[in-house]
């Protein structure tokens, strides 16, 4: 499994669980996640609050389905050079209290 698509897929299914009012760019998404990688790459336990707080700023800045095609593709890309812990990844949304109603998959499909 690669740890990069999972963490894509985290962010992507996060995207589509919840909803707000606003536009996204990859600067926005960057900046969201910036304070996770550290975490997600060799962490243990819970994530930093500001990681957090990241992951719930970036779920509800995403509000189309363009939104959130962006958002993922801005991960797929930057996640390239980061080698991302799969199982950290997986647990991210719960650790950071958000609840998703569909199975995490490590390969999301940005088109969709």
């Amino acid at each position: 499994m690669k740890s990069s698509g999972a963490f894509a897929a985290i962010v992507l299914l996060i995207l589509l669980a919840t909803t707000s009012d606003g536009a996204i760019s990859c600067s926005d998404v960057v900046k969201d996640l910036r304070p996770c990688v550290s975490y997600l790459v060799s962490g243990s336990g819970q994530p930093p609050a500001a990681c957090c707080s990241g992951v719930k700023a970036l779920a509800s800045a995403a509000s189309t389905s363009e939104d959130k095609k962006t958002a993922c593709n801005c991960i797929k890309s930057a996640s390239k050079s980061i080698n991302i812990n799969a199982q950290l990844a997986q647990a991210l949304p719960g650790n950071c209290g958000v609840t998703l109603s569909v199975v995490i998959s490590p390969n999301a499909d940005c088109s969709k």
